[in-house]
């Protein structure tokens, strides 16, 4: 529990590099290229995955691509303490809905009390000016299509890293090599997108910007490896929403960094996100 509470840290830390980025989408694949070399000696020493991962990694790889692709829009059209929180909230109640078919793993009455705790805190944070979020509807619907995309790829990830494990290999293989393998595909994207003056003006970005996004690689692995690695001990609906506390984290950088508002609205989600972990953790 406390591994995935520091890996929510790490998450909201990544997410606000990338909000407070005058390009959101190039910062986003900035930062998962950097990740992508930050992990690969990791990744040579863990050694390959099994062969049981790979579907469920290639898999992944698309779905990220997704998840990217929302997640520079959800920052493009609206604020971080708007759509982080509607992002990150909506999609473990996804996993939990579906976790009994697809993982065969239904929360039982504690386990929910805490995901819905968690869920609706979330959204008393990320729905504290629920008017302005429907204003910002490009916004809205980048983050609701960003929280299918997390769903999704936890739902595969989960099922992929147990694959791993019990084939006789490591979390940390599978989750090394997926963030090398998925540093270079939007990255990818978004330079074959750019025009020729434009790709000039990504080398110069990335000249200034390439420690920063470093950290944030560095970060972003960090909370996906804990995450996972929680996955193959305790249920993954609960993994999830325990990794949305991360809320919490981003709405006090986007407070402190961004300057947004918080708001006495965003202060109840808070506590009520807490008194969902402490279910969870009771469960």
């Amino acid at each position: 529990m406390l591994a995935v509470l520091a890996g929510a840290v790490l998450h909201a830390a990544w997410n606000a590099l990338v909000k407070s980025s005058g390009d959101k989408p190039l910062d986003t694949a900035l930062v998962h290229l950097m990740g992508a070399v930050v992990a690969l000696p990791f990744a040579l020493w863990a050694g390959l995955p099994t062969a049981a991962a790979l579907p469920f990694m290639a898999t992944s790889l698309v779905i990220h691509i997704g998840y990217y692709i929302a997640l520079a829009g959800a920052y493009q059209h609206g604020e971080m303490g708007m759509t982080y929180p509607i992002m990150r909230g909506t999609a473990p109640l996804l996993v939990a809905l579906g976790s009994g078919a697809v993982l065969g793993e239904a929360p039982g009455a504690a386990a929910w009390t805490g995901i819905l705790g968690i869920t609706l805190g979330v959204a008393l944070v990320g729905l504290a000016h629920p008017g302005e979020a429907l204003h910002h509807r490009k916004a809205l619907a980048f983050a609701l299509g960003n929280a299918c995309c997390i769903a999704c790829y936890t739902f595969t990830d989960g099922l992929g890293v147990r694959a791993e494990t019990r084939a006789g290999g490591s979390v940390w293989a599978y989750v090394l090599w997926l963030f090398v393998l998925d540093g270079f595909a939007y990255p990818a994207g978004v330079w074959w997108r750019r025009s020729a003056e434009g790709r000039c003006a990504i080398v110069a970005y990335a000249r200034r910007r390439w420690l920063l996004a470093a950290l944030g690689g560095a970060a972003s692995i960090g909370s996906y490896s804990i995450a996972l690695w929680a996955m193959t001990k305790a249920p993954v609906a609960s993994v999830a929403a325990l990794r949305e506390t991360s809320v919490l984290f981003a709405v006090g950088l986007s407070t402190w960094l961004l300057k947004e508002r918080f708001g006495a609205q965003r202060a109840l989600g808070a506590c009520v996100i807490v008194a969902g972990v402490v279910a969870l953790r009771l469960a």
